[in-house]
């Protein structure tokens, strides 16, 4: 972990987010005084599993029926 200034950090941004990809950390001061860390995202991702679901969501019979003519209406811009 390496601490640079603010006008330091604007002039290098690329090359401190290729040293934060890479796992470091870098503090931004001003006035020698910290004010934020660049840190790497997590790259955890959890794995989808098909059907995590199932037995858990119930949909309707008629979900797919088309909107009463009043609502339908509200979203079509007629009264």
């Amino acid at each position: 972990m390496h601490q640079v200034n603010i006008h330091e950090a604007k002039t290098h941004l690329s090359k401190l987010l290729e040293e934060v990809a890479r796992g470091e950390e870098v503090i931004i001061s001003k006035a020698g005084k910290p004010i934020a860390k660049l840190v790497p995202l997590d790259k955890k991702t959890n794995k989808r599993k098909p059907g995590g679901m199932k037995g858990k969501i119930r949909i309707g019979k008629d979900f797919d029926a088309p909107l009463p003519k009043d609502i339908l209406a509200s979203f079509e811009g007629r009264k």
